[in-house]
């Protein structure tokens, strides 16, 4: 299977995860605790503990500070490694890193024990590895946990699934940093991570209002062509420096974070910037480029298409949209975006 239909179609791929035996987490009111003090005291006199979460499957409540963490959601490891936690086990997604730990947050892994990874086989992380590292809070954020996998975990330790508000694997990176840090009785500083990376992020935008208001997509030649909408966090790294996305991308898309667009639909490509995330560039971009019904289209002929190649460390961060993988995203795509969009059509825009 080529590299990329895993993160293609990861959005409907559930886990297969089977079940086993322990306690701590339920489906119960999920009312939080009345009591529990403002963020930033809590967290000074370690009194942030017992916490409620709400999820899809109910609410989750944790007594105290959890020590040995195993986060089974892809992305969930940077929210916890930002957080000060280095987690017991993760779950590997993409790279193939030591500890599923991407080179944008290795530094807070530093002098640490190397996670174990929970590599997918096709059939899920065997929850006998999992409960054999003896978790005390196994977070599962940005997943696609059913009721029956939830359950099944939650006989190891408690269990924070994905929120039910939203689509499986489409939690923004916000609400999994702030998620995390309830979780492990550091919200203040989870939020503190948030507005910072938020502030970086409204810096670079400040910095080119040359993308307020332009029109942006990320695609990729999967299966024919592959456009990602307005739900998927990639498409959300444009939004946040001020591209738009055209309206009819949405009804195109509907609820899932992505779909293959027919010949007649290739009208969605011709934007004033369009994000390829490609396996070879060379070979896609010429197959691409002989295709005349996006070749003919002036983001072609004016330049203005960016291309990352998704074997490497870039195009794993620009996939992965955590507090960490953002500044790292920021710092390569940004000048290929203000290359793409500057007006000038012999501007050569860089290829990672």
């Amino acid at each position: 299977m080529r590299r990329f239909s895993r993160f293609a179609l990861l959005a409907v791929m559930p886990f297969l995860l089977a079940g086993t035996a322990c306690g701590g987490s339920g489906s119960g009111s999920g009312s939080v605790d009345k009591t529990e003090r403002p963020a930033a005291d809590a967290e000074a006199a370690g009194t942030a503990f017992p916490v409620t979460i709400q999820h899809k499957y109910g609410s989750t409540t944790i007594k105290s500070t959890p020590k040995r963490v195993v986060t089974v959601g892809l992305t969930d490891q940077d929210a916890v490694l930002a957080l000060g936690t280095v987690p017991v086990g993760t779950t590997e997604w993409l790279g193939g890193y030591p500890g599923a730990i991407g080179p944008w947050a290795k530094d807070r892994a530093a002098g640490s024990k190397t996670p174990t990874v929970l590599k997918d086989t096709g059939t899920g992380p065997s929850p006998e590895k999992i409960a054999a590292l003896r978790p005390d809070l196994i977070l599962g954020l940005y997943s696609g946990l059913t009721k029956p996998q939830y359950e099944a975990l939650s006989k190891i330790a408690p269990v924070v699934a994905q929120p039910g508000d939203l689509p499986d694997y489409g939690i923004p990176w916000q609400q999994t940093t702030r998620t995390a840090g309830k979780a492990l009785g550091k919200p203040a500083e989870a939020e503190k991570l948030v507005t910072g990376t938020e502030a970086k992020i409204a810096a670079v935008a400040k910095e080119h209002p040359e993308f307020k208001g332009r029109t942006g997509l990320v695609a990729t030649p999967y299966d024919g062509i592959f456009v990602y909408g307005p739900r998927d966090l990639r498409s959300n790294v444009l939004t946040s420096l001020g591209f738009t996305l055209k309206p009819e991308l949405g009804k195109v898309v509907g609820k899932e974070f992505g779909v293959n667009i027919s010949a007649e639909r290739t009208d969605l490509l011709d934007n004033d910037v369009t994000v390829w995330i490609v396996t070879d560039p060379a070979k896609d971009v010429a197959k691409l480029h002989g295709n005349r019904a996006y070749a003919d289209q002036k983001v072609v002929k004016e330049g203005r298409e960016v291309f990352v190649s998704e074997t490497g460390d870039f195009g794993n961060a620009i996939s992965f949209v955590s507090v960490l993988s953002m500044p790292y995203v920021l710092d390569k795509l940004v000048p290929q975006l203000a290359a793409a969009v500057d007006g000038k059509t012999d501007t050569p825009v860089a290829r990672s």
